[in-house]
């Protein structure tokens, strides 16, 4: 059996049996992963879809596919790609759950780009949150969860192509299958560690000014996992001071309970 291996998450193991080339996916983590694998073959025929997403649950594997009819040719080959993201790609949202505004109580900060910004908050990230929070602005879990990831060793911020892979980040999931996640935190600037339970509003980290970004701030949403290792945004509402917001909006100021 060979197994091929990314980020210490998943490996996609290849079991010849015969004439046939089994490809399973493994779960290396305590969390729940959803990945999408494409084959492209050569005389070699696939018993199902070349293209599959899955979401694998945690410290499990599962079969992928087959291949089968290249009897020992020399000729008969295959080559994949793959992506993963950790959460549930069948994750059903509590839309009942009231969410906290991620920064301190008594606090208010003005929001940059809400739900559906033009600037950057479209497709998949319709509904994320960028909050006006200068270096070291304390950051808070707005839901419970445990943590799954966590990133703090980058320094550096910048707009052009590639600098998402500078970001600092906490990724939370939450008891529905969805993740909550923080991101553009300051170098060691979690407070957390892969496996913490966090509770609604406590302190998991402080912003800062890394990866994509083009001025200190926090981006937050919460997602549900889709192919290709990319997340789908997903709309929730918070509770404050002023009432519970439905749709933030750019420009708007709103005081954390």
């Amino acid at each position: 059996m060979a197994a091929d291996c990314k980020d210490d998450w998943i490996c996609v193991d290849t079991v010849n049996q015969g004439g046939n080339v089994e490809l399973r996916a493994r779960n290396l983590r305590d969390y729940p992963i959803t990945y999408t694998l494409r084959i492209r073959t050569r005389d070699l025929k696939v018993d199902g879809p070349k293209t599959v997403t899955s979401t694998l649950a945690p410290n499990q594997s599962e079969q992928i596919m087959v291949l089968s009819g290249g009897d020992g040719r020399k000729d008969a080959d295959y080559r994949y790609s793959y992506d993963w993201t950790v959460g549930d790609k069948n994750a059903v949202h509590d839309d009942d759950h009231l969410y906290s505004l991620p920064y301190s109580s008594g606090k208010s900060y003005r929001i940059i780009q809400g739900y559906g910004s033009r600037f950057s908050h479209t497709g998949l990230e319709e509904f994320a949150i960028d909050v006006n929070l200068k270096i070291g602005t304390p950051v808070h879990a707005a839901r419970a969860g445990v943590v799954a990831r966590v990133e703090e060793s980058n320094s550096k911020g910048c707009w052009e192509d590639g600098c998402g892979r500078y970001a600092n980040y906490v990724v939370i999931l939450h008891s529905d299958g969805t993740t909550g996640e923080y991101y553009h935190l300051m170098k060691d600037g979690s407070l957390m560690e892969v496996g913490d339970s966090v509770s609604q509003g406590q302190k998991i980290g402080y912003s800062g000014n890394t990866g994509h970004t083009t001025m200190p701030h926090l981006h937050f949403a919460v997602y549900r996992a889709s192919e290709w290792g990319n997340t789908q945004s997903i709309p929730v509402r918070f509770q404050s001071a002023d009432g519970i917001i439905d749709r933030p909006r750019r420009g708007g100021r709103y005081q954390a309970l």
